[in-house]
C-alpha cells in the first residue's frame, strides 16, 4: 500500500509519466491558455461587431434614404457600358441590401467568440463594396461615396481593429528583427510611409475615376490642359470593363488599409499577407507605372493626375521589396528546417530567434521627433549620386523632344520619353539597397537612346545628339553600386 501511495504521489508530479504524455497536456493548457486569451480579447473588442452589425443595418436601408435612380450620371467620354442604366440601379441597390443584411447575420454571428470564418466573410464583403460600384457603374456619386466608405469600415473592423480573426490561438512568439538584418523592414516607421503613400494614391485615383464615373464634368490638369480628359477618355482607357482610375483608387484603398494590418513581425507571423502586399505594390505597381509612361505613345498625350499617382507608386516599390525579401528570407529558413510550408505560410511558423526591435524609433514620437522617424521610414534606402544623376538625366529627357522642338507624336520623341521614363523608374527603384541590382537594366535604356535615334528618318540631329551622349552617361553611370548602410541576412550576397 505504501508503494502505490509513492507511485501515486509521483505521478501526480509528473515524474513517471512518459515525455508525450506530459508535452500533450502541457499544449492542451497552452490551448486553454490562449482560449481564455482569445476570449478576453473579445470581451474588450465587442463594440467593433456591434458596428458592423450598425453598418449593416444602414447599407440595406440606404435605398430608402437614397434615392438610387434620381440624377443618373454618365460616364464620361460618351463611353459605352456593358449594362443599361436601370441594370446599374437594380444592381446597385441590391447589392446594397443583400450586402448590408449579410453583414448583419455576420455581424451578430461574430458576437459569439471563436468564430473565425464569419469575421473573413464579412471581411470580403468589405472589400466586395469597395469593386462593386466599378463593376456596376454606380449611377451616382452619393451611392458610390456611401458604399465603398461602409467597405473600408468593415475591412477596418473585421482585421485591422480586433488584429486577424483568431490569430491569438496560433501566432508563435519571438523575434521582431529578422534574423541576420540590421533593422526591422515591418516597423511602424517603416510602414508609416507606405500608409501616407497609399493614402494619397488612394486620394489621386479617386478623383481621376470620379471624372470617368461621371461625378464630375472635368478633370482639371495644372499643366496639359484638356490632355488629361484625352488620356482618360481614349480607346486605351476604355479598353478596360470599369474606370481604369477607379481601379487604381480599389488598389490603394487595399495598399493603404494592407499598411496598418499586423504587428511589426509580420513579415514573421503573417507571410501571407505580406505576399498579398507585395503582390498589389511590386509587379501591379509596375504595371500601372508602365501604363502611364505609355501614354504620349498610345494616346499622344500627357496627363498630370495619372504622372502623379504613377510617382506615388514609385517609392512604394523599393520600400516594400525590403519586406517581401525578409518574409522569403523566413520561409527559405523554415523549409530548411523541415517545417510545414503550407502552414508556415498561413500562420507564420515558429521563430528562429528571440529578439527586440530597439533600432526603430516609436511612431507616437514623430510629433517630437520628425527626423528621426521619418528616417526611419526609409531605412534599407540609400541614394548614389550615379543613380541621382541618372534620375535627373531621365527627367531632363521628359523634356527634351519639347525643348528642341520635336513634336510628342514622332517616333523619334516616343524613343526618348520612353528611354527617359523607364531610366527614372528603374533609378529610383534601385535605390533600394536590397534591389541594387536592377541599376543594371539602365544599361538597356542607354543603349537604346545611344542607337535608337539613328536609326529614325527625319531626326533632329540635336536631339539625337543630346540623347546620344545622354545614353552613354547613363550606362557608365549603372556600374558603380554606390553605398550600402543595412545588414539584410541571407540576401546580403545579393545586393552587389
Amino acid at each position: 500500500m505504501e508503494h502505490q501511495n509513492h507511485d501515486g504521489g509521483m505521478e501526480s508530479r509528473g515524474v513517471a509519466r512518459p515525455q508525450m504524455m506530459q508535452d500533450k497536456e502541457k499544449g492542451n493548457d497552452m490551448d486553454m491558455d490562449r482560449m481564455q486569451m482569445l476570449k478576453a480579447h473579445h470581451a474588450k473588442t465587442l463594440w467593433v461587431y456591434w458596428l458592423i452589425i450598425l453598418l449593416g443595418a444602414w447599407l440595406a436601408l440606404s435605398p430608402l434614404t437614397f434615392s438610387y435612380g434620381k440624377e443618373i450620371v454618365q460616364p464620361s467620354g460618351g463611353r459605352s457600358l456593358w449594362l443599361t442604366d436601370a441594370m446599374r440601379v437594380n444592381y446597385m441597390m441590391w447589392n446594397d441590401i443583400i450586402c448590408g443584411i449579410l453583414l448583419i447575420i455576420f455581424g451578430w454571428r461574430m458576437l459569439t467568440p471563436n468564430r473565425p470564418v464569419s469575421g473573413w466573410i464579412a471581411c470580403f464583403i468589405g472589400i466586395w463594396l469597395n469593386f462593386a460600384p466599378l463593376l456596376f457603374w454606380a449611377p451616382s456619386a452619393h451611392i458610390y461615396l456611401n458604399t465603398t466608405l461602409v467597405g473600408v469600415f468593415i475591412i477596418a473592423l473585421t482585421i485591422l481593429i480586433p488584429g486577424m480573426p483568431n490569430m491569438i490561438k496560433y501566432m508563435k512568439m519571438g523575434s521582431e528583427v529578422p534574423p541576420g538584418w540590421s533593422y526591422n523592414p515591418s516597423s511602424w516607421p517603416q510602414r508609416w510611409s507606405m500608409i501616407v503613400l497609399g493614402f494619397l494614391g488612394w486620394v489621386v485615383s479617386r478623383y481621376l475615376g470620379a471624372y470617368q464615373l461621371g461625378f464630375i464634368d472635368t478633370a482639371w490638369d495644372p499643366f496639359f490642359g484638356d490632355s488629361s480628359m484625352q488620356v482618360l477618355d481614349s480607346s486605351m482607357s476604355h479598353s478596360l470593363p470599369v474606370s481604369d482610375g477607379a481601379l487604381g483608387a480599389f488598389a490603394y484603398t487595399l495598399e493603404f488599409l494592407m499598411g496598418w494590418m499586423g504587428s511589426p513581425s509580420r513579415w514573421r507571423t503573417m507571410p501571407w499577407m505580406v505576399f498579398v502586399f507585395g503582390i498589389l505594390v511590386i509587379p501591379l505597381g509596375l504595371v500601372h507605372i508602365f501604363l502611364v509612361i505609355s501614354q504620349p505613345v498610345v494616346v499622344g498625350h500627357w496627363c498630370f493626375f495619372c504622372l502623379m499617382a504613377a510617382g506615388i507608386m514609385l517609392p512604394m516599390i523599393p520600400l516594400e521589396f525590403d519586406e517581401v525579401i525578409a518574409m522569403g528570407q523566413h520561409m527559405v529558413q523554415a523549409k530548411r528546417r523541415g517545417d510545414n510550408m503550407w502552414e508556415v505560410f498561413w500562420k507564420g511558423g515558429k521563430a528562429f530567434e528571440e529578439n527586440k526591435d530597439e533600432r526603430s524609433p516609436k511612431l507616437q514620437e514623430l510629433p517630437q521627433k520628425p527626423g528621426q522617424v521619418i528616417a526611419a521610414s526609409l531605412w534599407g534606402m540609400s541614394y548614389p549620386i550615379t543613380l541621382i544623376i541618372s534620375t535627373i538625366i531621365g527627367i531632363a529627357l521628359m523634356f527634351a523632344p519639347n525643348a528642341f522642338g520635336v513634336k510628342i507624336t514622332t517616333m523619334a520623341a516616343h524613343i526618348v520619353h520612353l528611354a527617359g521614363a523607364l531610366t527614372i523608374v528603374i533609378s529610383v527603384i534601385s535605390m533600394g539597397e536590397i534591389v541594387r541590382r536592377a541599376r543594371f537594366l539602365n544599361l538597356f535604356t542607354g543603349l537604346s537612346l545611344t542607337l535608337g535615334l539613328w536609326l529614325v528618318s527625319d531626326i533632329s540631329l540635336a536631339l539625337t545628339l543630346c540623347a546620344t551622349f545622354s545614353g552613354i552617361i547613363i550606362m557608365a553611370l549603372s556600374f558603380p553600386r554606390g553605398p550600402k548602410k543595412e545588414q539584410y541576412g541571407l540576401w546580403d550576397k545579393y545586393v552587389t
